[in-house]
């Protein structure tokens, strides 16, 4: 009996030891738990789509992914800093983190802007395809080698509108002394034709255009400019976009920061990341359609830039990005990465689409 007793003593003792020991693995594990709380800027006014509202919906998916654990407080553009300060925000750790548009950082960094509209350039899905799988990711990284940056892409949309303009554009002769509001390197060739090239900021746009200090615009895909009201004032807007075929913006973070996650936390953002890449591309093209459509009844022609006009828009931006490539040498390693990959990709998209005017 006694030998029963002790047995069963044994027992319960061991088991009580037991859960305890599991209890105090589910508590360890409770507390190893890293909770993220970040503040991110955005580059562009969050209510634009696929462009601005992309790290929105990246911050909502990330919270619900982790059942709060990491959240994103994110924050409109010019909020924290200015928007084209953000990228040095982040390397001084102003902030830990934010949703960037490469392009402002152009003056400094010449390689910047390829990583987020190039004229003449590739297209959205040859953009992604040359970032996750022909070396663009680490081009990027080290593009900002010196600024101690993680870089992740976060979302892609196709064409910008080649610009709203009051007059129609029949040659190139017609846009000197135009005042227009250009970025990167397609306002660098614009100025090549003769053009007043100025960059102002979203909000500034409008009122310039009404006030006669812009005889003309561009900005971003036909959704985005309509919400911005262009089409009130300048009611010609032309295709296609040809300086900026695709827009790229990323998400950074500092890279301090970055390294003190989890690999798990590492995991989750760059596979949120890559889920609303393509979640921008998509919101945005589903959207386009309908604004198009929509012209007439606002009195806005679409029209088409002849095939003059494009050619010789062609032949300055070859001669800007000449010019580029002799001054910079990461700039002459990203651009002939891009147009590589382009040229090898040409045969695909020839043969295995169907023609864009098949009906």
């Amino acid at each position: 009996m006694t030998t029963r007793k002790t047995m069963f003593a044994t027992i319960f003792t061991a088991v009580t030891i037991a859960g305890s020991l599991m209890c105090a693995d589910v508590q360890t594990s409770h507390a190893e738990v890293q909770k993220i709380r970040w503040k991110v800027q955005a580059v562009f006014p969050t209510w634009m789509p696929g462009l601005g509202d992309a790290i929105v919906d990246l911050a909502a998916d990330l919270d619900k992914a982790t059942d709060g654990n990491i959240k994103f407080k994110v924050f409109d553009s010019g909020k924290i800093v200015p928007s084209k300060e953000i990228t040095e925000a982040v390397k001084d750790n102003k902030i830990p983190a934010a949703y960037a548009y490469f392009t402002y950082d152009q003056g400094k960094m010449p390689a910047s802007t390829l990583l987020s509209a190039v004229p003449f350039g590739l297209e959205p899905v040859e953009y992604a395809a040359w970032w996750y799988y022909a070396g663009g990711e680490q081009l990027a990284q080290k593009v900002y080698k010196s600024y101690g940056l993680k870089i992740m892409l976060a979302s892609i949309i196709g064409p910008e509108t080649a610009g709203w303009y009051r007059k129609e554009i029949k040659s190139l002769d017609d846009l000197k002394g135009l005042k227009i509001r250009f970025s990167g390197l397609g306002g660098d060739v614009l100025e090549k034709t003769g053009a007043s090239v100025t960059l102002k900021m979203a909000e500034e746009l409008y009122p310039a255009l009404e006030k006669g200090e812009l005889d003309a615009t561009e900005y971003s895909s036909p959704a985005i400019d309509q919400r911005m009201g262009f089409y009130k004032i300048a009611k010609n807007n032309y295709f296609p976009g040809w300086h900026q075929t695709f827009t790229a913006t990323h998400l950074v973070v500092n890279q301090g920061v970055w390294d003190k996650l989890t690999a798990s936390n590492k995991a989750l953002i760059e596979m949120a990341c890559t889920a609303s890449t393509f979640k921008a591309l998509t919101h945005g093209e589903s959207l386009q359609g309908a604004v198009l459509n929509g012209f007439p009844e606002h009195g806005v022609v679409a029209r088409q830039l002849s095939p003059e006009i494009l050619q010789k828009l062609k032949e300055l931006t070859n001669e800007v990005m000449a010019e580029k490539v002799a001054s910079d040498p990461m700039f002459k390693e990203v651009y002939e990465s891009q147009m590589a990959f382009k040229k090898e990709y040409q045969i695909w998209k020839e043969n295995g689409y169907l023609p864009r005017n098949f009906k």
